[in-house]
């Protein structure tokens, strides 16, 4: 099997079988997204999703949250994993919205990167989920799944998968197709044991080929 037809036989299963797929955070606003994205760094949806409604509540826009300071943010976020951290980085981020860009979330990854706390990962997430941009946001799921796969081979880091997958899969699926690995790796393709017996790419699956061996 070449890797293109793995590529094909892959997307054509998510297609039917997953035609919805889409973040599990929360939010109602680019705004909310890239606070909601940035915490949940290294932390989970779920948990995230437990402490941003009372932080979108008492800091709604940027002009809010960039007018406190980390401490307060703190206590907002303190369960969450690196709280003080993302605590500065939010108020730093919301500070350069301001100033920078009107309070307005750009769509350019680039530009999103310039804002305090926003990484490639992160940036590709808000241009792809927000501005449905054809770029492949890289977690630790994306990473692990395209390996297991055999979408990448080899791969040393998130830029080189990201790199791999675009090359493969056509512009208008990439923004879906960040999400069907997500979700794939999160409740099937497992880190400690995925659950090949509920899985139906098996049949494309190199790592599991290789398990048959």
């Amino acid at each position: 099997m070449t890797t293109q037809q793995r590529y094909q036989h892959i997307i054509a299963w998510f297609t039917v079988n997953m035609p919805v797929a889409k973040t599990e955070l929360h939010h109602s606003n680019p705004y909310e997204l890239l606070i909601a994205v940035m915490l949940s760094a290294q932390c989970t949806d779920k948990r995230v999703n437990m402490i941003t409604p009372r932080l979108f509540a008492d800091f709604p826009n940027p002009e809010a949250m960039a007018a406190t300071n980390h401490e307060v943010i703190f206590e907002y976020i303190r369960s969450i994993s690196y709280p003080n951290n993302k605590a500065k980085h939010l108020v730093g981020m919301a500070q350069k919205l301001v100033s920078d860009f009107g309070g307005v979330v750009p769509d350019d990854v680039d530009q999103l990167q310039t804002l305090p706390g926003v990484g490639r990962k992160t940036a590709n997430v808000i241009a792809s989920v927000i501005y449905d941009k054809p770029v492949m946001a890289v977690d630790t799921h994306v990473f692990r799944i395209s390996e297991r796969l055999g979408l990448t081979t080899g791969s040393k880091n998130p830029l080189q998968t990201e790199r791999e997958l675009v090359k493969y899969i056509p512009p208008e699926l990439i923004p879906k197709a960040h999400h069907w690995l997500i979700l794939h790796g999160r409740y099937v393709c497992v880190a400690r044991k995925p659950k090949c017996n509920e899985c139906g790419l098996t049949e494309w699956c190199r790592y599991y080929q290789e398990l048959k061996k």
